[in-house]
């Protein structure tokens, strides 16, 4: 059996605003906890005045 995480900017890790270098220290983090990067995507979501885009990032790990 599989469980899965999804992570986007409004993630703790980012405070809603994105870094790269925080994306980088959240996949540590979960790494550490046995979370495994499956895939990355951007997402674009409604919002006033048209839209924008929101990094979405994917990890797995066996329960």
């Amino acid at each position: 059996m599989k469980e899965y995480k999804v992570m986007t900017q409004k993630d703790r890790f980012f405070s809603g605003k994105f870094d790269p270098e925080k994306l980088e220290a959240a996949i540590n983090s979960y790494a550490s906890q046995g979370w495994e990067l499956k895939g990355v995507a951007t997402a674009d979501i409604p919002s006033f005045g048209g839209s924008r885009q929101e990094v979405v990032v994917i990890f797995e790990r066996d329960k």
